[in-house]
């Protein structure tokens, strides 16, 4: 008889964020959906790295939320410039033990405590190039069925008793 499972097999959890990261990840994803973005979490861009957050607003604009939990976090991580690639504003988001002056003014900041964020600086507009936003467009809403997909499946259930 199996007494730990080590192997999730939930799709929608990657098992790769602290505790802390997802608790921020939480507060912002309220705020956001909130706000009417469509999100995706661990969202994949053509460059083959991941943004912590992708939204889509219902404008069409494309945000990516980089989470920081702490100092060191923020100073050993140098990919978060190409983000700006993919998006039309880019964001940082942290919790309260992070001193907000670390981060730059030319991104947008979001503080989080779990339950709920506040969007402290607004991030400034950088539009994408319509072929770029229609590839990350097409990518993100690929992404978001691939997962539902996963979730109907992972849940066991027969379609027949549906």
């Amino acid at each position: 008889m199996t007494i730990l499972n080590v192997v999730s097999n939930n799709p929608l959890i990657d098992g790769r964020q602290s505790a802390r990261a997802m608790m921020v990840r939480k507060g912002v994803q309220i705020l956001l959906h909130d706000m009417r973005h469509a999100l995706l979490p661990e969202m994949v861009l053509s460059s083959g790295r991941r943004a912590d957050l992708m939204t889509l607003t219902e404008k069409g604009e494309i945000w990516i939320i980089e989470i920081k939990t702490s100092v060191e976090d923020f100073r050993v991580d140098r990919k978060w410039p190409d983000y700006r690639a993919c998006c039309d504003r880019l964001f940082f988001a942290t919790h309260k033990d992070v001193p907000l002056d670390i981060f730059p003014e030319d991104c947008g900041l979001i503080l989080s405590d779990g339950y709920g964020a506040h969007l402290l600086r607004d991030a400034p507009e950088h539009k994408l190039a319509p072929a770029t936003r229609k590839a990350v467009t097409l990518s993100f809403s690929r992404a978001a069925a691939q997962r539902l997909m996963m979730a109907e499946w992972a849940t066991g259930r027969n379609f027949d008793e549906m």
